[in-house]
């Protein structure tokens, strides 16, 4: 079961953004929809510990990755999130290999067998062999996914943080993932969120959808309902 809630403020210069945000859900893959601003990526990175929060829990089947109330906030490398950034923020001077392995050690140690073991699979798992020294500004998009993809599955999270993760492609190519990411959560068993404001990527994807407006949750729906799509698009 994945349960959040979330208290926290955003600012510059110019505005303050207050997302104040609660769900949970038994749901395997849960869609956060909405418009630009309404808080949907704020709340990934708050999840994922990338973002100071002022009250609020995040629990995963009944552990604890943030707590306020009982002071309990495990840094980004314990929580067991794998992370997709939207623009896939693979490292430039790192070939696919060391982007990949980048969660599994750092620059003063090597990976153990059964890590170099486990980034091997993950290669061969993304069809990335051919490309395993490549850097990422000679991929396609397609291929930067899977990469960054491979990467946030590297420490074997326990969710999956999606933000956006179709956005850059074509809607060829974004069919083909979707399908694709359907099938690796299905595999894997582990429960994913993803962000979006895309309604095909939600009906394609999402067993329920929470429904972002303003920094807040204005609604729930599930797959199956009817007038799913409808309401996608009536949504602000």
């Amino acid at each position: 079961m994945i349960d959040v809630s979330l208290q926290l403020a955003v600012s510059d210069t110019r505005r303050r953004f207050d997302l104040d945000i609660a769900f949970a859900t038994d749901a395997p893959f849960v869609a956060l929809y909405g418009p630009s601003g309404a808080g949907k990526s704020l709340t990934l990175q708050a999840m994922a510990g990338l973002l100071p929060v002022r009250a609020g829990h995040v629990k995963l089947n009944g552990r604890a990755l943030l707590d306020t109330a009982a002071g309990i906030d495990l840094p980004p490398e314990a929580r067991g999130v794998g992370y997709l950034f939207q623009q896939y923020a693979l490292f430039p001077h790192l070939n696919v290999r060391d982007n990949i392995a980048f969660g599994l050690t750092s620059w003063r140690k090597r990976l153990r067998p059964e890590e170099a073991a486990r980034v091997d699979g993950l290669i061969a798992a993304f069809g990335l062999e051919a490309l395993a020294t490549s850097r990422p500004a000679t991929l396609s998009g397609g291929q930067q996914q899977r990469a960054a993809l491979a990467r946030a599955l590297a420490c074997n999270p326990q969710v999956l943080l999606l933000d956006e993760p179709f956005a850059a492609l074509h809607t060829t190519l974004r069919r083909q993932l979707r399908s694709e990411l359907k099938q690796l959560r299905e595999r894997l068993g582990i429960p994913a969120v993803i962000v979006s404001h895309d309604p095909e990527d939600v009906i394609a994807l999402a067993d329920e959808v929470f429904l972002l407006d303003g920094g807040g949750v204005q609604g729930r729906l599930r797959a199956g309902d009817p007038g799913l799509r409808d309401a996608l698009e009536r949504a602000p």
